[in-house]
Parts: C-alpha cells; sequence; structure tokens
C-alpha cells in the first residue's frame, strides 16, 4: 500500500511539474498582473529585520513609518497629487466602497441621489444598487454601441439632491476611456463630488490630478505590478467623506487598522516604476496590442471589436467572435497556455453576457463569444505570434462545431 501510494504522489508530482513548465502567454493583465522583480526586492526586508510596527512612537517603528510616508510620496508622484490625500486600502473594491458609501454618509442623508453608469466595475455597481434598495435614489446612465456616454444626459440628471458622481476613468473590459477632465469640470461647476474608478487606468495612461479637478479615486495595486492586497483611494483635499474603518489614528483618520507596511512599500515601488514606463505602455504596448487585434481580425471572419478604437487603454482588446461561446475560446486556448478573459475576473463564475457589452448594445451572438485580451509591459512579439499561430484555428473549429453557423452562412475558410 505505501509503494501504491508513494507511486501516485510521485504520478501527482509529475503531472504539477509538468503543468508549472508549460509555456504561458498571459494576456489577462486586466485581471491581475505579475509582481515586478523590484517591487518583490523592496518588500522582502518588510519581512525580516524592518518588522516594526510604523505606528509605534519607538524609533524602531518610526524606522518603518519613513518608508510608509516614502511610498505614499511616490503614489502623490504618479497621481500628481499631494502626499497627504493618499488613503492606503487594501484593494480596489475596498476605495470604491469607501468613496461611495462615506460620501452618502458625510452628506448625513440630506443628499439622497446618486449617479453612475451601466458599464461600470460591480464593485460600484453593486454598491449603488445596495445604496437604491435602502432609501437612495440612483440614476444608471446608459452608454451607446461604442461604450461612449452622453454628456449632456450626465448634466441635465444632476440636480440639488445629486450627492456623488461616480463614473471610471477606463473600462476594465473593453478598455474604452470615458472623458474624466470633462466630466470632472461639469460636476465641479455642479458642486457635486466626483468619484473615478481608475483601477484600470492607473499605470497605463498619464495622470495629474492637480489638473482634473477629480474629488475621490481608486486603484488597485495588482493591476500595476504590486501585489495583490493594497490599493488607494486619493481623497482631495477638502473632500466631504466619512471615515470608512474605525478604531485608530492611521490614515489620517480616515481607515484605522495596522498599516500593511511591506505591502505600502511594494505599491509605492510599483509607482515609480509605472511613472518609468508610461511612453513604452503608450507606445510598445499599444503596437503590440494593434498587431494582435489586426491579425485576429484578418484571421477570423466575423470578428468585430468590441468598444471605441481610438478612446481606450493601450493594452486592452475585447473581440466579439460571432456564433461561438467565449468560455470554449478560453478553454481552448488554455490548451497551448494562452490566458485570456471573456470579461470582468468578479464576475467571471457567471454564464451571462457581460453587462458591458449587454449595455452597449452588443448582438447576442457575438457578446456570448466576446474575449478580452489585455498586455503588459512584459508582453512580447513572440507571444503576439503564438496566440495568432493558435487562435484562428480554435474559432474555426467550434464555427465548424456550431449549429448557429450551420443555419446562418457558410463558415469562411482561415485565411492562410
Amino acid at each position: 500500500m505505501k509503494r501504491i501510494a508513494d507511486e501516485g504522489r510521485g504520478a501527482r508530482t509529475t503531472a504539477v511539474e509538468q503543468a508549472e513548465k508549460r509555456r504561458v502567454v498571459y494576456l489577462d493583465n486586466n485581471a491581475t498582473t505579475r509582481v515586478a522583480p523590484e517591487v518583490v526586492e523592496a518588500m522582502l526586508p518588510f519581512f525580516g529585520e524592518l518588522y516594526g510596527n510604523a505606528s509605534s512612537m519607538h524609533s524602531f517603528g518610526g524606522q518603518v513609518r519613513k518608508h510608509v510616508e516614502r511610498a505614499r510620496e511616490q503614489m502623490a508622484r504618479l497621481l500628481g497629487a499631494d502626499p497627504s490625500e493618499i488613503v492606503f486600502t487594501s484593494c480596489g473594491t475596498e476605495s470604491d466602497n469607501a468613496a461611495i458609501r462615506g460620501t452618502v454618509e458625510a452628506h448625513a442623508g440630506r443628499k439622497r441621489h446618486i449617479i453612475t453608469t451601466r458599464v461600470e466595475h460591480p464593485a460600484v455597481l453593486s454598491t449603488c444598487r445596495y445604496l437604491a434598495n435602502n432609501g437612495y435614489r440612483l440614476t444608471e446612465l446608459p452608454v451607446d454601441r461604442e461604450g461612449m456616454l452622453d454628456l449632456q444626459l450626465l448634466e441635465d440628471c444632476i440636480t440639488d439632491d445629486t450627492a456623488l458622481v461616480s463614473i471610471m476613468w477606463a473600462n476594465n473590459e473593453t478598455g474604452v476611456l470615458f472623458p474624466i477632465a470633462e466630466i470632472a469640470e461639469l460636476c465641479r461647476r455642479k458642486g457635486v463630488a466626483l468619484h473615478t474608478d481608475a483601477v484600470q487606468a492607473v499605470g497605463k495612461l498619464p495622470i495629474d490630478l492637480s489638473r482634473i479637478p477629480v474629488d475621490l479615486l481608486a486603484l488597485s495595486g495588482h493591476k500595476l505590478h504590486a501585489p495583490k492586497g493594497v490599493g488607494v483611494l486619493y481623497v482631495r483635499k477638502g473632500t466631504r467623506l466619512a471615515p470608512f474603518i474605525l478604531g485608530g489614528h492611521q490614515e489620517s483618520g480616515k481607515r484605522a487598522g495596522t498599516e500593511n507596511v511591506p505591502y505600502i512599500v511594494g505599491l509605492g515601488k510599483a509607482a515609480e516604476l509605472a511613472a518609468e514606463h508610461l511612453a513604452e505602455e503608450a507606445g510598445r504596448v499599444r503596437a503590440l496590442r494593434d498587431r494582435l487585434e489586426e491579425g485576429i481580425l484578418a484571421r477570423c471572419p466575423d470578428a468585430h471589436v468590441n468598444g471605441r478604437r481610438d478612446a481606450r487603454l493601450p493594452n486592452t482588446s475585447n473581440i466579439g467572435f460571432e456564433f461561438v461561446e467565449g468560455e470554449s475560446i478560453l478553454l481552448m486556448l488554455d490548451e497551448f497556455g494562452i490566458c485570456a478573459s471573456s470579461g470582468s475576473a468578479c464576475t467571471s463564475g457567471s454564464l451571462e453576457p457581460s453587462h458591458v457589452l449587454r449595455a452597449m448594445g452588443v448582438p447576442f451572438t457575438a457578446a456570448h463569444g466576446s474575449i478580452r485580451f489585455s498586455l503588459s509591459r512584459y508582453s512580447t512579439e513572440e507571444e503576439i505570434d503564438y496566440v495568432l499561430e493558435h487562435l484562428p484555428p480554435i474559432i474555426h473549429r467550434l464555427r465548424e462545431l456550431s449549429p448557429f453557423v450551420l443555419k446562418t452562412k457558410p463558415q469562411a475558410p482561415v485565411p492562410a
């Protein structure tokens, strides 16, 4: 029996080793990113010799405090903010929740109207809908076929009762950018606070909050090559916001609790690196994205880009393949070690079409077969060519098996 058990363990170990050694082409960076080696190196001392509590009064704790404040300065520089406006959190979802609920709570029920969009991340939509079920009035703005907003409609919806406008900077599924600078000016003119979920935008686009009057901004470390478990809520000076975790004086009294020093330091380093790589993100990564996109459209009939082609993130492409299921595409891509997504990682367990694509009016035949490819500064031309080698035959094979194709039109061959 022991020999059989040992052989079983050996077989399992071999399978694990083979899985770990197989090639991985990672194009799901809007879900999470690889932690940069420089970030890991910056974090290591705070798991060892620099283990003090940053809130302690002794010099050992004070030594650690200096590194937390340096990380705050690094993040502030990336955002064009003042360090005092940076509040460290555990993730983007916490930051979104804190911004929305903290703002309406600060109004003490005197203003009970919230405006958002139908294509927000679940962290925003779920929070707003929770408040709507508890006495608040919610307006969810529609988008057009390209995923864009009507700013005149936004302006018309703002009233004296509006406590908050919450509109994302960049859509996590399509990469479409909303005109946050114009929206911010509109909200300032109307005297309404603006919160933006910038989780996908920070580190990919230049952001200067000294010029764009956003009041609250959420970001997440693991989207810009920092570890999971750390985020930021930017709170402009003078913005009314109720504390969202009570118990201590940390984070200027807004978020109590012992600071997650290693992760905060790692996020600070990631912010520094992001600032250094912004030009690359806009140039080389965009070129790789376009190479992938153009190759897919040329080789796969009945494939369409979802969302506006120009005003979007440089790393994101959402493509709808008509008459096939997105889950099937992902499973077959996974056999070649290619990682992509059918939408937000926070909703990947659902078989329903993406709420973003539904809001955009993407036809059902394409919405179910839509795949998001999201690159990073670690993506390579060789990886893009590898995807272009394997994806078109997958689409062709799935269409051969699809009853929808047979009932509607003959399947065109994959171009040589």
